[in-house]
């Protein structure tokens, strides 16, 4: 008989799980949104990086799925770095044309490397590891201290991507050259340099995010496996205020939705499954929906973001 304790926990370490790939992606998405660059493509580097991640891991090992799905992904943020950053392209178009190149790419490379067959393959993905005297802790030990090492490195993400942004002076450059690029070009900052590079972290962020997907949670890769993720994450964002903290309570939030559709789904709840589903949808628009009447959620914006520069 399965406790009401036992189902909370096991609840709360779904969520945990579930908020991992978004906030990989949102960290991501904050440097290119700090740096002035509306990155619409996430969907598109997401599902490029869990094809080539899988791809990776089903015929080398792991560590060489992470690398590729990473790569993948960062071979996306070149081109979006280069035709919204050097040609100063329309980023949203931009983005959404990667998006969809993206989720073309990914079905080509599977289909490449495993055919059309109906069966889907599978791998044995990374495994959890228990932090010694951490993982034993009562409620906070599962929830936290008994995950793979992709968990643990998305959570020291949030720390580093913080210290990185408000306390270094390459972090003071960035949120500069997103707030008024002009004068921060005037004083000798490289705007070009440091959009094109914080697009394509943006990029191998996102690629990590798919990776953590199909190798670290699902250890299955299927078309469309994002599902939407990838907007989901520029909502994130913005619920966030652009902040590495906010987004990861953002996170946590979302991923708990998401635990909670399933966990609907598992015990039968006289719910239109359809309907579980939608969840995280429903609350991205209503999220969108408070932005848009309350301004002060936007509190922290950059000045600058889809705005193309020229010198």
């Amino acid at each position: 008989m399965v406790t009401e304790a036992e189902i909370i926990t096991g609840l709360l370490s779904s969520a945990v799980k579930l908020a991992v790939p978004l906030l990989l992606a949102a960290i991501g998405e904050i440097f290119s949104e700090r740096s002035g660059v509306l990155n619409l493509g996430m969907e598109g580097m997401m599902l490029g990086g869990a094809s080539a991640a899988f791809i990776g891991a089903y015929f080398f090992n792991l560590w060489v799925g992470l690398l590729l799905g990473m790569l993948v992904g960062g071979i996306i943020g070149v081109i979006m770095a280069f035709m919204s950053v050097i040609l100063r392209r329309n980023q949203i178009v931009v983005g959404v044309v990667l998006t969809i190149f993206g989720a073309g790419l990914s079905s080509f490379l599977f289909r490449m490397c495993f055919g059309t067959a109906t069966s889907y393959p599978t791998i044995s993905g990374f495994q959890g590891v228990e932090i010694p005297v951490l993982g034993q802790i009562p409620w906070l030990g599962p929830i936290l201290f008994q995950n793979n090492i992709l968990v643990y490195l998305a959570l020291l993400a949030v720390p580093v991507a913080g210290i990185f942004l408000y306390k270094t002076t390459h972090g003071l450059r960035i949120r500069a050259v997103g707030e008024n690029p002009r004068a921060a070009d005037s004083l000798g900052v490289n705007v070009v340099r440091i959009r094109f590079i914080c697009v394509v972290f943006a990029g191998v962020m996102g690629g990590l995010a798919g990776a953590y997907l199909s190798i670290g949670h699902m250890n299955i890769f299927r078309e469309g496996m994002t599902a939407g993720r990838g907007y989901i994450v520029l909502a994130l964002v913005i619920f966030g205020t652009w902040s590495p903290y906010r987004v990861l309570a953002g996170s946590l939030l979302f991923g708990g939705i998401d635990a909670l559709g399933s966990r609907f789904q598992i015990f039968k709840v006289g719910i239109p499954y359809q309907f579980v589903l939608m969840l995280p949808y429903v609350f991205t628009i209503i999220v969108l929906i408070l932005v848009s009447l309350r301004k002060g959620l936007t509190r922290g914006a950059p000045a600058a973001l889809g705005t193309p520069y020229e010198r």
